[in-house]
């Protein structure tokens, strides 16, 4: 059976953005990617490239329009996905709030928890926009250059009534990408924005060479941390075993192309958290959801000893040997407990 084709507008000209694109080229339908800057927009028109979010990937001209005219993307699509970092959301959703009632389905691939409301994106996505239809959360292990070069990737969409995931599953998938559904927003949400803050911890550990024994115990304490803090702000424990879990914490954790695995690399090998963000062209999400992170753990007096030590060296300066001395120095208690 012929599968129905749709529009797409796409918010958002950063890597995944582009490639979520590129999938839906592939699937003949036609997409809008709106970038905030006319200037870059201009480049990728011209070059039918994101060349520096996602370099050696051509964009069809016959599928994929470029604008920067936040009026006319909001206009083209069936679905209105948002691939903005989550700090910046805010801002946009209350432009496009101004331009009228938003009636397209909604998707959002964000990966983050904002700074100061400490909302996910999708909570953000509601309160600037209450009266706009259910938010799809679309998240899970999927590295932009892969998925734009039609290498296997799967993923999850996730909402309340699960009808609203099986319309983005059909809408966006195609058979090398792959989407499962479920009715646990708030875990995948979670899972994407807890494993940029521990994609860190892991790089700090291979920054410092400390060894594949201490990054494979990290990496299973982080997926413990990961799940209770889940399950202190109402999240499906098994979502933590899924793909927007461990999923995404295996491959943002492993993947040379991770941001956050990046950064905490270089804090391992002794360079300060600010000239390290200085020099990135790209977000690194874990740095600002650390912050955020660490407020939701102390509103809810959730346990989370590897990410608290991450806020302490992103935060005050804490020195990456006297964080990793103190982790280990912790009572060791049984392995289950505290979830």
């Amino acid at each position: 059976m012929t599968q129905k084709k749709i529009r797409v507008s796409i918010l958002g000209d950063g890597g995944f953005g582009t490639a979520l694109a590129v999938v839906q080229a592939r699937k003949q339908n036609e997409v809008m990617l709106w970038s905030a800057f006319p200037e870059y927009a201009k480049v990728l028109r011209a070059t039918r490239e994101n060349p520096k979010f996602l370099p050696g990937v051509p964009l069809p001209e016959k599928e994929i329009a470029v604008t920067s005219d936040l009026t006319e993307a909001l206009g083209f699509g069936d679905f209105l996905v948002f691939a903005i970092p989550s700090q910046y959301l805010r801002n946009i959703l209350h432009k496009i709030r101004e331009s009228g009632p938003v009636r397209q389905r909604i998707v959002t691939v964000a990966k983050g928890i904002e700074k100061k409301t400490l909302l996910r994106p999708s909570e953000i996505i509601r309160a600037v926009l209450p009266d706009a239809p259910p938010v799809v959360v679309l998240s899970g292990p999927s590295h932009a250059a892969e998925v734009a070069r039609n290498l296997p990737t799967l993923m999850v969409a996730a909402a309340q009534d699960e009808r609203d995931a099986a319309k983005v599953q059909e809408a966006f998938s195609d058979p090398h990408f792959r989407i499962y559904i479920q009715n646990d927003p708030v875990g995948v949400e979670l899972g994407g924005a807890l494993k940029n803050v521990l994609a860190i911890a892991v790089g700090i550990c291979e920054g410092m060479k400390l060894g594949d024994n201490a990054k494979a115990g990290l990496i299973s304490r982080a997926l413990v941390e990961m799940t209770r803090f889940g399950i202190h702000l109402g999240a499906n424990p098994n979502t933590f075993f899924g793909l927007s879990g461990l999923g995404d914490l295996v491959t943002t954790c492993f993947s040379p192309y991770g941001r956050n695995l990046k950064v905490g690399r270089e804090l391992g090998q002794g360079r300060k958290i600010a000239e390290i963000t200085r020099a990135m062209e790209m977000v690194a999400e874990g740095v600002d959801t650390a912050v955020s992170v660490h407020e939701l753990a102390q509103k809810f007096n959730v346990s989370i000893p590897i990410m608290n030590e991450v806020y302490q060296i992103l935060v005050f300066d804490k020195p990456v040997r006297q964080a990793v001395s103190d982790l280990l120095e912790r009572h060791a208690h049984q392995e289950l407990r505290h979830f």
